[in-house]
């Protein structure tokens, strides 16, 4: 048998060099980085993380307009991001109004790892009114216009008529716009008698990176400018809005059957025409209240689902600094999980705000630390999964947290 003494041990171990830790590689050390600057985030306080990097196959498109340098930015009309809780990402899509571009391009932010995401390289551009200079890509089949590579050959804002559907895990759009269908067939040698009457509503799988029209049987709803499209878990179907000369109602889409309904009833449209959000508006789905809470200019519209009552809860005067303008080109609004409030951020003013639906009230916040970015150009989203507002200017990141 052998026997070792104590010293011969402890010699034994002094002499075995320690096990270093493995140095971190340089994405896992700024992923970890970011990781604790949002940890250390204060309630109430703006910090600048930093830059992120943008990833994507680009195509000689998207490099034209230096989407591989700059990420999506904001597009007139179109700034809603939404938040994919199953993807722990927020996704953005539609087109500006004229220039520089006009794409079909999708992006995804990851805020973990400060990436922006290009999940689907834009196809031709569009222009205004019609299918752009080089409409070679897009096909006219069973009714609509569809890319060879099967994205939207028509391509519009999204105003607030963006959502993410979280039992389908997809994107949801009504790509409504101004494009003369039956000269835009006519020019490709379609058939304008053969054009989908229905609601222009794609869809967008973030796993599978593919674009798809949802073609839906009548009835259904008017796709007008500047409604409104976001997904209710509490009815476990998307709601299409809009109160205007157009159409005055709440539909309520079934994703698996691929149906419609109209949530109004006939006996309450004059109360719908006067308590109901007009168009332009800005909003989200509240899950803990179950209602819809909205903004359209200077008034505040509540939605309870369950009742199916829209009721305008607030109507401030512009003057009066009680409530912020609410509109889909200049102030998006969205939900934060952990306070039960909304936060608005006006774009022309530089303003940030939060409201307190028990209370029916606004409240001007001063965020301490960095200044607010400014800028035409921004997209914002809510984080959810680390309890932050986050806002995009290009490539540069700032984190929010309220509560």
């Amino acid at each position: 048998m052998i026997r070792f003494t104590l010293g011969v041990v402890l010699g034994w171990i002094c002499c075995v060099p320690l096990l270093a830790e493995e140095p971190l590689s340089p994405p896992d050390k700024a992923r970890a980085i970011v990781a604790q600057k949002l940890r250390d985030l204060r309630p109430n306080q703006l910090l600048h993380l930093g830059d992120a990097k943008v990833v994507g196959e680009f195509n000689d498109i998207a490099r034209e307009f230096e989407l591989d340098r700059t990420g999506p930015r904001g597009r007139d009309f179109t700034i809603k991001m939404v938040w994919a809780p199953d993807r722990k990402r927020a996704l953005f899509c539609g087109a500006n109004h004229a220039v520089p571009h006009r794409l079909n391009d999708v992006w995804e932010f990851d805020l973990a790892t400060m990436t922006w995401h290009m999940l689907y390289a834009p196809d031709n551009p569009r222009d205004y009114t019609g299918l752009g200079k080089d409409p070679s890509d897009v096909e006219f089949r069973d009714g609509i216009f569809v890319t060879k590579r099967g994205g939207p050959g028509i391509i519009g804002h999204t105003w607030w008529g963006l959502t993410y559907d979280t039992k389908q895990r997809e994107l949801l759009f009504m790509n409504t716009w101004v494009t003369d269908e039956k000269k835009a067939a006519l020019a490709i040698g379609g058939k304008p008698d053969e054009l989908f009457e229905g609601p222009p509503l794609w869809s967008f799988s973030p796993e599978r990176r593919t674009w798809k029209m949802v073609k839906t049987a009548k009835p259904f709803p008017r796709p007008i400018f500047g409604g409104m499209l976001e997904y209710v878990s509490e009815l476990n179907g998307t709601i299409w809005h809009a109160n205007n000369w157009q159409m005055r109602g709440s539909w309520l889409l079934d994703a698996e059957t691929a149906k419609w309904k109209n949530l109004t009833p006939a006996d309450q449209e004059q109360e719908f025409e006067e308590h109901a959000a007009e168009p332009e508006q800005v909003g989200y789905y509240d899950p803990q209240r179950k209602q819809l809470i909205v903004q359209r200019h200077y008034s505040t519209h509540h939605y309870d689902v369950v009742k199916n009552r829209w009721k305008k809860v607030l109507s401030a005067d512009p003057e009066s600094g009680l409530a912020p303008y609410g509109h889909d080109a200049y102030s998006p609004m969205y939900y934060d999980p952990k306070s039960g409030h909304g936060l608005l951020l006006e774009y022309k003013t530089n303003k940030l705000w939060a409201y307190n639906p028990d209370q029916t009230q606004w409240t001007l916040l001063a965020p301490e630390g960095d200044d607010l970015p400014d800028g035409s150009k921004r997209l914002i989203y809510f984080d959810h999964a680390q309890n932050v507002l986050v806002i995009t200017r290009d490539t540069s990141v700032w984190a929010y947290r309220y509560q």
